[in-house]
């Protein structure tokens, strides 16, 4: 009984730990649009055409010379358009995104578009001219004989430089020593011996 209590307490210990390690660092409330500086690259990987699923791996290059936090980025499935280059149905209107089922995304945005997180590299950042690890996303055409074209973009924060201490504006801002304090200190070192009441008086001098 008390061997089973333990396991117990160690996995659940396990599943909060796991829990704070997944949990991504930045609210989705908190990304901005970056796509203008971090484009996605969307390549076909597989077909099956039994059910008509198509593989994308999707990844994000940093265009710009800004860093970008890497467990920030996540790409948005935007729109599916056709081979007019429409994203919406001639006759309904409907959207082209709302008939395909997305499979394994990570959530959805304020204007219901599926989104999937960019896995983290090696650094905490993504470097100018850096590419991300790839995202798989798959999509089911449930029109299946409709030929479409995936757009994304992507969201994420860029890192701010570090506030740089005003070292010289502290200092310049500290009072001289107190008259008094150096008057005692004169004093002390002509008790001391150190040095002579007369130089005791030229230091006493402005």
């Amino acid at each position: 009984m008390r061997m089973s209590r333990t396991m117990h307490i160690l996995a659940c210990s396990t599943s909060l730990l796991l829990a704070a390690t997944i949990a991504p660092a930045f609210a989705l409330d908190q990304l901005v649009d970056v796509t203008g500086k971090v484009t996605p690259f969307v390549t076909l990987r597989s077909r099956d055409n039994f059910s008509s699923e198509y593989r994308y791996d999707v990844t994000v290059r940093n265009m710009s010379p800004d860093l970008f936090v890497a467990d920030s980025l996540i790409v948005v499935l935007d729109h599916i358009t056709n081979t007019a280059g429409q994203d919406r149905e001639n006759l309904t209107g409907e959207s082209l995104l709302t008939r395909m089922e997305i499979i394994g995304q990570d959530g959805t945005t304020e204007d219901g578009k599926p989104f999937f997180r960019v896995p983290q590299g090696s650094g905490p950042d993504l470097t100018p001219n850096s590419e991300s690890l790839p995202v798989s996303v798959r999509i089911r055409n449930r029109d299946y004989v409709a030929v479409f074209t995936p757009a994304f973009r992507v969201m994420g924060q860029k890192r701010e430089p570090p506030k740089q201490k005003h070292a010289t504006g502290a200092a310049a801002t500290q009072p001289p020593p107190n008259k008094a304090t150096t008057d005692k200190l004169i004093q002390l070192l002509i008790k001391k011996g150190v040095i002579t009441a007369e130089e005791g008086r030229l230091l006493h001098q402005p």
